[in-house]
């Protein structure tokens, strides 16, 4: 198994561009880049959403997905509180009795 291949913004970019101002179908462009013709359509689908935030490149969360990691990261830690705080409780109550 090969390891994957990463492109540029730029790269992405142009692709669509060679698709969408150019004229040339997704298969003869994909075919003339070496990606798949899948991926291509996804450039386009993930370009035609927000061309201005599409492809914000490696390790460059949206402000969606950033949320949703700290909102997570948040949740994890309520959770430990939660539960240290009845076992707490129950060391307490064992103690009183």
């Amino acid at each position: 198994m090969g390891t994957r291949r990463v492109f540029s913004r730029e790269f992405k970019l142009e692709a669509v561009k060679l698709v969408k101002e150019r004229g040339v179908a997704v298969a003869q462009a994909a075919r003339e880049l070496d990606v798949h013709e899948n991926v291509l359509r996804k450039w386009m689908r993930d370009a035609a959403v927000d061309p201005q935030r599409a492809f914000p490149g490696q390790g460059v969360m949206t402000s969606e997905r950033a949320e949703i990691e700290r909102l997570r990261k948040e949740n994890a830690k309520l959770k430990m509180e939660r539960d240290l705080l009845k076992k707490a409780a129950a060391y307490f109550a064992r103690e009183s009795t």
